[in-house]
C-alpha cells in the first residue's frame, strides 16, 4: 500500500511527531511510505503545487502528521488545506487519517478541524491518533502506534470509513450598510480594537464592521491582520521561551504587545472558511507563542463578529469558548449574520461589550478554562528550566495551585473521614450531613448586606 505522510510540522525532518511515522515505516516494510514536509516548505508548495498532485495520485492513503498548535493544526498545515481546496485535488477512493502529538491541550479541536476538512475534500476518513509528545519513548506508546496502524489497515482493507454529508449552503445575502461613518463624536476614553482579517472582496464583513463602528458608543480602531507583513509562521523553535523574543525580525512581538494586547477590549471579526477562517488568522494566533503559555490579556472583554453559518460549526463554537476560558477573557457576545438580523446582533454586541468594559466584568473559568490551565500548569512546572518566562509568570500569578499544597484541607478531610467511620458518630450524624455541609454557606448568607 502506498502511504503518503503529509508532515505539517514547520520543523520538517526534525519534527517529534514525524518520528512515530518513521518508526512505523521501519516496522511495516510491506508498505511504501512517502514523506512530504509541507509545513517546512509551505511557501515553496504555494508556487509548485503540481508536485503535491503527483504525490496524491500515487498514494492510497494520506496520513496528516502534525503537532497541535494553539487549539488547531499549525498555520502551515492550515494553509496547505487551503491549497488542496483551491487546486481541486482529486481524492476519490483515497483514505485519510491523522496523527498528532501534543500535551493533549485541545487536541480534540485540532483533530475535529482536520476531520471536517478531510470530509469536505471527499476523503474516506478514518479516525486518527492523538499521542503525547513523549509516547514513542515508552513501550506503551509504541504499542499504541502499532495498534493504530493495524487499525488503519483493517479499516482500509474492509472499506470502513466516515463519509461526507453533502451539506448544501444557502447563498449569503450581502449586508447593506445603514450608516455613513458617523463616528466623529465617539467616546475616546477606552481603547477598543477590532481585529479582522478581511479580504478586499469580503463586502459583507466589511459592511458589518463599519456599521458596528457606528453603533458602538466608544471609538474603535481596526487592525486587519491579513495585511501584516509576517515573515513566516511559528517554527516551534522555543527561542522565545527563554528571552520572550521571537526569532523572526518582522517586529510582530512588539506590535502584538503594544498595538493589540494593550487594548481595553478586542472584537475579533472574520468570515468562516474551511471550518475556521482564512489561514492569516491562524498565522497570527501561532505567532502569539512569543507570549508562551502566559494569559497576558486575562480580564479583557472580547467579542466576535462572524460572517457565515456559525450555528452549524460546533467545533468552532467550542474553540471560541475555550480560547476565552483559558485566556481568562470575558466573552461578551458573538454577532453572526447567518439567518439572523445582523443589525440586532450588532446592537447586542455593542450593549454587552460596553457594559463589560464599564463594569470590568469577569466570570470564573468553566471546565474548558480550568482543565486547559491545569495542563499548562503541569507542563510549565516540569519544563521550568526551559520555559523560564512562563515559569516566572506562573509563580507571580499563583498558577501553581497543586492540590498537594492544600495540606490543611486534606488533614480536615482525613479527620472527618475518621470520625464518620465510628458507628456512634454515624448514628448521631444520621440525616444531618447536609446540615453540617451547609453551615458555612448559611453563615455567609446571614452576614450578607444590601449594597
Amino acid at each position: 500500500m502506498n502511504i503518503l505522510v503529509i508532515n505539517g510540522s514547520p520543523k520538517g525532518n526534525n519534527s517529534i511527531t514525524l518520528q512515530t511515522l518513521l518508526f512505523l515505516e521501519k516496522l511495516f516494510i510491506e508498505h511504501k511510505f512517502e514523506f512530504l514536509n509541507v509545513g517546512q516548505k509551505i511557501r515553496y508548495y504555494e508556487k509548485n503545487f503540481n508536485e503535491i498532485k503527483d504525490a496524491f495520485e500515487k498514494s492510497d492513503v494520506i496520513i496528516f502528521s502534525y503537532p497541535v498548535y494553539t487549539f488547531l493544526v499549525p498555520y502551515q498545515l492550515h494553509r496547505f488545506i487551503e491549497l488542496l481546496k483551491e487546486n481541486n485535488i482529486e481524492v476519490k477512493d483515497k483514505f485519510a487519517t491523522q496523527f498528532s502529538t501534543s500535551k493533549h491541550f485541545y487536541d480534540v479541536t485540532a483533530h475535529k478541524f482536520l476531520e471536517e476538512n478531510c470530509l469536505d475534500l471527499g476523503f474516506k476518513y478514518i479516525k486518527g491518533l492523538s499521542a503525547d509528545m513523549e509516547d514513542l519513548m515508552k513501550k506503551e506508546g509504541q504499542d499504541d502506534a502499532i495498534n493504530f496502524f493495524n487499525y488503519l489497515i483493517f479499516f482500509i482493507e474492509n472499506n470502513l470509513y466516515t463519509q461526507n454529508i453533502n451539506l448544501k449552503y444557502e447563498d449569503k445575502i450581502i449586508y447593506k450598510r445603514r450608516f455613513n461613518n458617523n463616528i466623529e463624536n465617539k467616546d475616546g476614553s477606552k481603547d477598543v480594537l477590532i481585529l479582522s482579517n478581511t479580504s478586499k472582496d469580503d463586502e459583507n464583513l466589511i459592511n458589518i464592521i463599519e456599521d458596528f463602528k457606528n453603533i458602538f458608543p466608544y471609538k474603535t480602531r481596526e487592525i486587519n491582520i491579513r495585511e501584516y507583513n509576517f515573515h513566516g509562521g511559528c517554527l516551534g523553535c522555543f527561542g522565545c521561551a527563554i528571552t520572550g523574543k521571537c526569532v523572526y525580525k518582522d517586529g510582530f512581538d512588539d506590535f502584538l504587545r503594544n498595538e493589540i494586547q494593550k487594548a481595553d477590549a478586542i472584537i475579533y471579526a472574520f468570515t468562516i472558511e474551511n471550518h475556521y477562517t482564512h489561514s492569516s488568522f491562524k498565522l497570527y494566533e501561532d505567532r502569539q507563542f512569543c507570549n508562551g503559555h502566559r494569559t497576558v490579556t486575562e480580564g479583557m472583554p472580547i467579542g466576535y463578529i462572524i460572517s457565515g453559518d456559525y450555528d452549524s460549526e460546533y467545533n468552532l463554537q467550542t474553540l471560541i469558548e475555550s480560547r476565552a476560558e483559558v485566556g481568562g477573557n470575558f466573552l461578551t457576545h458573538i454577532a453572526n449574520d447567518y439567518n439572523k438580523d445582523i443589525y440586532n446582533e450588532l446592537e447586542k454586541l455593542s450593549s454587552i461589550m460596553k457594559y463589560a468594559i464599564d463594569n470590568k466584568c469577569t466570570r470564573p473559568k468553566n471546565f474548558y478554562g480550568v482543565g486547559g490551565m491545569k495542563i499548562f500548569r503541569d507542563l510549565i512546572y516540569v519544563m521550568q528550566g526551559l520555559m523560564k518566562e512562563d515559569h516566572k509568570y506562573y509563580k507571580k500569578h499563583n498558577i501553581y495551585d497543586f492540590p498537594q499544597k492544600q495540606r490543611m484541607k486534606m488533614l480536615q478531610m482525613k479527620l472527618v473521614g475518621a470520625l464518620i467511620s465510628i458507628p456512634s458518630v454515624q448514628k448521631k450524624m444520621k440525616n444531618k450531613m447536609n446540615e453540617y455541609i451547609l453551615m458555612p454557606y448559611k453563615k455567609i448568607i446571614d452576614n450578607a448586606k444590601h449594597k
